[in-house]
Parts: C-alpha cells; structure tokens; sequence
C-alpha cells in the first residue's frame, strides 16, 4: 500500500506544478517534451547504464509495451488539447479521468480478478464523485463527441498498461519498460514540437522538469503498487485520492473556494475509499 500512496501523492503534485505553470509557459509541447526527457533520464539512473543493453524475452515485451505506452500517453495528450477547444474543460477532464474504467475493466475481463461487492459500490461512487467534481452548470456544449469518447479509451488505455505489464512483463525489466515509455513519448513529442518550430524557453524547461521528476515516479510507484494491490482497488484509488489532494492544495496554495457540490464530491471520494479498501 505503501507504493501505490507514493504514486498518489506524485500524481497530485504533477496536477499541481502544471497548475503552476499556468501563464508561465508559452509552448505546452516543449514543456510536455522535457517532462518526458526528464522522465528518461530518472530511468536511465535507475536501471544503469549497463542496464540498458538487456537482451532477452523479457527485454522484448518490456521494449514493445513500453514503446505502445508512450504512444497512448501523448495520444491521450493531443486528443486532450483537441477536446478542451472543441468541447471545454470540462467535459475533457471528465471524461479523461472516468478513463479509470479502462485498466479496471481490463484487470477483470483479462486477468481473472474478481471484486467484491463492496469493491464494486466504491467504484460506482468514486466515477459518480470524478463526475461531480468536475461538472459546471455553464460547461460547454458537445460539438466533437467521438472525441471525448476515444479521450477515454486512449487515457485510460495508457493507464492500463502498468498492469498489463505487471501481468506480462517480467519485474527485473520494469525500470526498462519505463525508459522505453518515456523514450517513445519524448522522441514523438519532440518531432511534433520541432515540427511546429517551437522554441524551448527558460520557464519551458523548469516546469516540464518539475512536471517531470513526479510524473516518472508517479508511474514507478503504480507499477510497483499493481504486485501488490489488485488493479479494481489500485486505478480508482489512485484516481479519486489524487481530486482531494489537488482540492486541498487549490484551497491552501491557490486560494480556490470549496463550494457545496466538492465538499460533496470530497466526501464521496472518502465514502469511495473506505469501501474500495474494505
């Protein structure tokens, strides 16, 4: 459990730096691209130098995994940023984070887990409390609706590969899988940045580095957590706890006020919790 609340609290504070980075950085590819560069460079000191000439069938699914993986991140990117012009904000992070269906549906049709009832109520409350958190009543009306739809899938895709890795992979080449994710990632990215002729600035670098040191450790410690938790608790867990952590840091650091519907949407997260862990 230990794991999976280190990924919690990276999460959160990747949800945070890039809400401090907000008005300071012109160009979000480049800032996205040195976020995956820093990622890289976090794998690459953990699995060695050496470590990076593996061979063997292990190596192969960890490479082949991981490069899809870094596919589905920036793909759940761009069709994030696509959906934020054509159907708000929204909509967008609704629907990008009841993603967390995905790796859950997957851990039950593919590898055999099976929740409890229990489990299965606090799922149904933790979506309805992502949904309550996020909607407005002036949201933007839906003009791009397949879009929203693959948001979902893509996102919630990338987030189920850690447990298919768990599944298939082999634990000694986890830090290779994750280099290989970032790696993909970054070179896809830094192809659409140069592509676009964007120029990196001072701000780009310190928030996509800031971004990055807990987005790599954010996805170590999900990895790491998934040996240990079962998937149906681990990607909701993960999911709602990080929406009480940013609300609290929005209050304290951002001066965000609490309204009836998130202290509602807060107190299902924790109704959520309590029955997810039981």
């Amino acid at each position: 459990m230990i794991y999976l609340l280190l990924a919690i609290v990276s999460s959160s504070l990747v949800s945070i730096m890039m809400r401090l980075s907000e008005g300071r950085v012109k160009n979000n590819l480049s800032v996205l691209a040195v976020n995956y560069a820093v990622c890289v460079l976090l794998a690459v000191f953990y699995t060695g130098l050496r470590g990076m000439a593996v061979h063997g069938e292990g190596a192969g699914v960890a490479a082949g995994l991981g490069a899809a993986n870094g596919f589905l991140y920036l793909t759940a990117f761009i069709l994030m940023q696509m959906n934020v012009r054509k159907n708000g904000v929204v909509l967008s992070t609704v629907f990008m984070k009841l993603g967390v269906m995905v790796p859950a549906a997957t851990a039950i049709l593919f590898f055999g887990e099976r929740p409890a009832a229990v489990q299965v109520c606090g799922f149904v409350i933790a979506l309805g409390a992502i949904v309550l958190i996020h909607l407005e009543k002036d949201q933007t009306d839906v003009t791009f609706k397949g879009g929203l739809i693959l948001l979902l899938i893509m996102g919630g895709s990338g987030d189920a590969m850690a447990k298919v890795y768990e599944e298939m992979g082999k634990a000694e080449f986890a830090e290779y899988f994750l280099c290989c994710t970032f790696a993909a990632a970054f070179l896809l990215c830094a192809a659409l940045t140069l592509g676009k002729g964007q120029r990196l600035t001072r701000m780009d670098v310190l928030f996509g580095a800031l971004i990055g040191i807990p987005n790599y450790y954010s996805a170590r410690f999900l990895l790491k957590s998934l040996s240990h938790v079962p998937a149906i608790v681990a990607y909701p867990t993960y999911s709602v706890s990080s929406i009480v952590i940013v609300s609290a840091a929005g209050v304290i650091l951002f001066h965000e006020k609490m309204n009836g519907r998130r202290k509602a949407a807060v107190a299902l997260v924790l109704a959520a919790l309590l029955l997810l862990n039981m």
